[in-house]
């Protein structure tokens, strides 16, 4: 349960940050934010996996390019239900949507299911010796 409210607030802070880099974004306060966080979530859940079945052949096509497009309508979207959260235009949208999916990737990687911090582990390695005839162990 907390990993979701951290990754909700994750979200919150990446709509926040388009807003401020965006220009044709805008948002009234943090609740706005925070419950557009909510809408885009419940609009990513349910609607985007059909639009991007629907989508598929136009998404091949493009080598995935044409997600940040689906993203940039699922932003539209949350933009016609909320009141106090404006996208104005297309171009607005798709760089808000890489921007939001940026830092809510960047964010997110670091929490896990239970919304704990993860470390970062080095991979293994291993440990080479030369021999005295030239081969390594």
């Amino acid at each position: 349960m907390i990993g979701i409210v951290i990754r909700w607030l994750i979200l919150t802070v990446a709509i926040t940050l388009a807003s401020y880099l965006i220009d044709g974004i805008r948002v009234s306060g943090f609740f706005t934010a925070l419950f557009t966080a909510a809408v885009l979530g419940i609009l990513n859940v349910f609607f985007r996996p059909i639009v991007l079945i629907l989508t598929l052949p136009v998404n091949v096509m493009t080598l995935g390019l044409f997600t940040f497009v689906i993203n940039a309508f699922m932003l539209k979207m949350a933009s016609g239900v909320i009141p106090g959260f404006e996208v104005r235009g297309f171009w607005p949208a798709v760089f808000g949507a890489l921007i939001i999916s940026a830092v809510n990737w960047g964010l997110g990687s670091f929490i896990n299911e239970k919304g704990r911090v993860e470390k970062v582990e080095r991979p293994d390695y291993l440990d080479l010796e030369k021999r005295d005839d030239d081969t390594w162990e």
